[in-house]
């Protein structure tokens, strides 16, 4: 746990005229102060002069811009590509993760990506050649909802183009506009909205990012919606398409009735949702008796195919083989056996139907069951009677035709009454329901053609091995930390399909397919006719394909475009190849792929994580990345996931604005990698507090003229302050290489505070001259030694106080900090010459005891001690003589006696404090 800490009042001795002599000799250490005669406000402020540029007041307001346009000027962050080329090995690529433009970012953005810039930082000083883009994620459901409600408009992409003269009804973030109050705009005019939108979201991100004080090369920009990206994405589609990784099927799918799209099963989310058991009898065909499951769903009983029981459940072995007639439709059905039926949930056994579920999805592929569909892609039941249905049945389905699910299910309901087929009334139940994670309603299941990418959840000819390949990927990758690799092997162990990539959306990357017109005008979907790879990025629904004319779009013997747009994830899968360089830059690719840095959030590991092992895997049979960091999610008040969803968010301009971006780089790097953490301004404030230490411990030390870090150290407490420096520097390169940030903060912040507190106190007088010029000598050369290290181990958490300090004082010898050399542990051991860390501790305890008689005494700090003991444990003894000098000065003592006690801990006592000097 962190303590708060304050500045304190500067604590001068008497002037440098006067002098520590020692006592009488045996017995305890005494130091006796031999009084010159000068005041305090005699000594000169400055032993050297203050060095130019240090300010009267250091401040923090305002270092963000200032720093942000000097870092763009001089290209501080800018990626060395001929030094990257010539030593590749030396490249550290990061594989940033691109912020979805669909309104305003939030202080979890700001959270996560801090992590992400004190690695980059940290490389950099390394020595390695820092490859760090920015993208944009721009297409997908997100940006379409966006531009409806700001704009007030929808898409129909029947409608012809407007032309580029259209205004649209809103232009401002008017709320959320109801479907029906929006415009209908062709397809062409809203994509352009889209895009015109997003411009203008990614200038304020990047403004955001930039005061953040992300080392981001801005010159590495990329959008998942640009021609780069689009030329990417379709480039690998089209290979995975001759390789065989990539093919349509016409199958059942997930569905979201109200964005008209399938859905992927990495975009689920189960929620409860409320509903009722409904006890429901067939007929035995012999007429021997009922057979009565329990269902949820009666609306889909004109789509059941089979009741399924578990083979080893006795209740139903005599049943399996034999057929049941269904209640108010009269359609035979099979009774079947299957391990996934379970004979303790309901009656045992149940309805499959195509399709109320993935279960019946598993049942019906299994069993080799017909199709039977009867809800349709806007979630009403279809308006044509059923073609296995008749008489009774087909007039029972009449009244259903075109209905709400909802409707249907009273309907059908009704109808088990009026029969006696509902066996009691309906027990209410909140059941489990598949929703997309940005939708209101639950999934239904309906067939549809659409595209995939073989992904391990199927077993197919060449790919037999492929779920077992991805799960070895999944040992080779560095997961940090180690135990969010188990989430990957459950989610690639758990797969149940392939990768649905394709989207029934308008802002995305187009699959760059045609199909062949038949003679007699039917549309081929097996006849693919597909660009050059030259020709990307395409367009179908505009551009032809190869050996076709315009005029041949959608007549007999032409073509028809594919209208279907990728998965977000299936182009931002590629990030790494879009912002390397693949294909486009083989020089620069071949230097930064496989990337060494993945970051990214907890809960998009089976999305974003392993769609790019996926598409690695298959394109150059490696890794992405060496290396995943993952970071936790900020909690609310209440524990719970702060998200745009739960409209829990907290955005981050106001949180910069009053805490600085040091203070809330603070607060984000404070938070250990895949751990949630709480949003909290108090850690802010800490963080804001010490980055204003900082500026100020600085000044008092540069005003000392400490500012040669390499001359000598001769005195035992300032050898000992370079010790515990030596062993911090090596605990934060450890730590940072292992991308545990969090320890490597706080063993350099302990280690400031404890210098501030301890070192700067104790040697003031010292650093003035008042033990002489050799002295002085050994106190300012500590003080540069450390200011200067500390510097490059806070540069990756507090940029720009750093980067302040630095100007003042380095920047004409090593320009920015953030391109000066990580610090090295060996000088400063050199320099300590086998000092005992432990010493500045121990004074520091001795010092605190002093001030604390003061305290007690309600007497002010500058009130001199007329006689103190020491007393500690023998072996702190030759420490506390070691260092009696300075602690006689800070703690103004004139006579300090030193002695070994039976106690554990250093104590001060019999301390008599002088008396106040007599008022005028």
């Amino acid at each position: 746990m962190r303590r708060s800490h304050h500045d304190r009042a500067d604590h001068h001795p008497p002037g440098a005229e006067g002098g520590w002599s020692a006592g009488a000799p045996g017995g305890p250490t005494r130091l006796v102060w031999e009084d010159g005669g000068v005041s305090v406000t005699d000594r000169p402020t400055s032993p050297t002069g203050s060095p130019t540029g240090v300010p009267d007041r250091p401040a923090l307001e305002g270092l963000e811009q200032a720093w942000d346009a000097a870092w763009t000027e001089r290209g501080t962050y800018a990626f060395p590509r001929a030094e990257a080329l010539a030593a590749p090995a030396g490249v550290f690529a990061v594989d940033t993760p691109p912020p979805t433009v669909s309104g305003s970012l939030h202080v979890g953005h700001v959270f996560s990506y801090t992590h992400t810039d004190v690695v980059a930082r940290f490389q950099r000083m390394r020595g390695r050649t820092v490859f760090y883009p920015m993208g944009w994620d721009d297409n997908g459901l997100p940006t379409e909802r966006r531009v409806q409600n700001y704009y007030g408009v929808r898409c129909d992409p029947s409608l012809p183009y407007e032309g580029e003269g259209f205004t649209p009804p809103h232009s401002g973030d008017a709320g959320s506009v109801k479907a029906a109050d929006q415009v209908p705009v062709s397809r062409r005019t809203f994509v352009a909205l889209c895009e015109q939108l997003t411009a203008e979201d990614e200038k304020e991100f990047e403004a955001l990012w930039r005061r953040l004080g992300l080392s981001v090369d801005w010159s590495l920009t990329y959008s998942t919606i640009g021609g780069p990206a689009r030329a990417a994405s379709q480039r690998m589609f089209l290979r995975d398409l001759t390789r065989g990784a990539a093919y349509q099927a016409q199958a059942p799918g997930l569905w979201d009735v109200t964005f008209q799209t399938a859905v992927a099963q990495a975009e689920l989310e189960a929620r409860d949702y409320p509903g009722a058991y409904h006890e429901v009898a067939f007929t035995k065909a012999d007429g021997s008796g009922e057979v009565v499951i329990e269902t949820t769903r009666p609306e889909l009983l004109p789509a059941c195919v089979a009741l399924i029981a578990h083979p080893d459940d006795e209740r139903y072995q005599a049943l399996f083989g034999t057929t049941v007639v269904s209640p108010v439709f009269g359609v035979e059905l099979p009774v079947l056996a299957h391990p996934a039926a379970e004979p303790d949930k309901g009656a045992g056994i149940a309805m499959c139907c195509t399709f109320g579920d993935l279960t019946d999805v598993t049942w019906w592929r299994d069993l080799d069951l017909p199709t039977r569909p009867v809800v349709a892609r806007d979630g009403r039941l279809v308006r044509e009677v059923p073609s296995w249905l008749s008489g009774g049945g087909a007039a029972a389905y009449g009244e259903l035709a075109g209905k709400t699910t909802h409707s249907a299910r009273i309907a059908v309901v009704d109808a088990l009454k009026a029969s006696g087929a509902l066996k009691a009334d309906p027990k209410p139940t909140q059941r489990k329901a598949n929703f997309f994670e940005k939708g209101d309603k639950p999934l239904e299941i309906v067939t549809s053609r659409q595209w995939y990418l073989r992904n391990g959840g199927r077993s197919a000819a060449g790919y037999e091995s492929l779920r077992d390949e991805l799960l070895a990927r999944g040992k080779e990758l560095g997961f940090h930390p180690d135990f969010m690799r188990v989430r990957y092997e459950n989610w690639v162990g758990g797969l149940t399909g392939d990768w649905l990539v394709s989207r029934q959306r308008f802002f995305g990357v187009p699959i760059p397919v045609w199909y062949r017109v038949g003679e007699s005008g039917e549309v081929s979907y097996e006849d693919v006719l597909v660009p050059s790879e030259d020709s990307l990025p395409v367009d179908p629904s505009s551009d032809v394909p190869p050996g076709f004319e315009e005029s041949q779009r959608g007549v007999a013997g032409g073509f028809v475009g594919e209208t279907d747009v990728f998965d977000t994830w299936a182009t931002s899968s590629l990030t790494p190849q879009i912002a390397g360089g693949w294909e486009r830059d083989p020089e620069l690719f071949s230097a930064v792929f496989p990337f060494d840095l993945r970051p990214q959030g907890q809960d998009i590991i089976r999305t974003w994580l392993f769609s790019t092992v996926v598409r690695a895997h298959h394109e150059h049979g490696s890794l992405p990345w060496s290396d995943a960091a993952i970071s936790g999610w900020i909690l609310d008040p209440d524990r719970k996931k702060m998200s745009k969803s739960k409209g829990n968010v907290v955005t981050p301009l106001g949180l910069l604005e009053e805490h600085g971006a040091d203070g809330v780089r603070y607060w984000a790097a404070s938070a250990r990698l895949g751990t949630d953490a709480a949003f909290e301004v108090g850690q802010m404030k800490i963080g804001r507090r010490l980055a204003l230490k900082l500026l100020n411990v600085s000044k008092f030390a540069l005003s000392m003229g400490a500012t040669d870090p390499t001359a000598p150290v001769t005195e035992a407490i300032d050898r000992s302050v370079l010790a515990g420096l030596a062993s911090v520097v090596r605990t934060a390169t450890d730590a940072l290489e292992r991308y545990e940030h969090t320890a490597a903060l706080q063993a350099a912040e302990a280690f400031f505070w404890a210098f501030c507190d301890d070192y700067v106190e104790l040697v003031k007088d010292r650093a003035y001259g008042a033990q002489g010029e050799e002295a002085a000598a050994s106190a300012r050369a500590t003080l540069a030694r450390s200011l200067d290290t500390m510097l490059r181990l806070f540069a990756p958490f507090l940029p720009f106080a750093t980067e302040e300090v630095w100007s003042w004082w380095r920047a004409d010898e090593e320009g920015s900090v953030h391109t000066a050399p990580w610090p090295s542990a060996e000088p400063l051991s050199e320099a300590a010459d086998g000092a005992d860390p432990v010493l500045l501790a121990t004074v520091g305890r001795a010092l605190a005891g002093v001030r604390k008689a003061k305290s007690e005494a309600k007497a002010s700090m500058r009130t001199e001690v007329v006689t103190a003991t020491v007393t500690a444990p023998a072996a702190l003894v030759p420490l506390l003589e070691a260092g009696s000098a300075d602690l006689a000065a800070a703690g103004r003592v004139r006579d300090l006696r030193i002695t070994a006690g039976s106690a554990d801990e250093v104590a001060v006592t019999d301390v008599e404090l002088a008396p106040p000097a007599p008022t005028a």
